[in-house]
């Protein structure tokens, strides 16, 4: 009789029940996040962007140096 007994359990797939087909589709959206690193002309015109609707918000205000 042995004290000792071996326990196996079995392989998890994290892919499994879906999730990969999910993952794709989410890749596919059009507001998907990207790791790959941007061009300077897309860096730009996004920053340009994002500058006019700051000045175009109704509660956006100008610092002088002057005050």
């Amino acid at each position: 009789m042995s004290l000792f007994h071996k326990v196996a359990f079995a392989e998890i797939d994290p892919l499994g029940g879906g999730l990969d087909e999910e993952i794709a589709l989410e890749q596919q959206e059009s507001e998907a996040i990207s790791l790959e690193d941007p061009s300077e002309d897309e860096l730009t015109q996004y920053w340009n962007s994002v500058e006019s609707d700051i000045q175009n918000d109704p509660e956006w205000f100008h610092f002088s140096e002057d005050e």
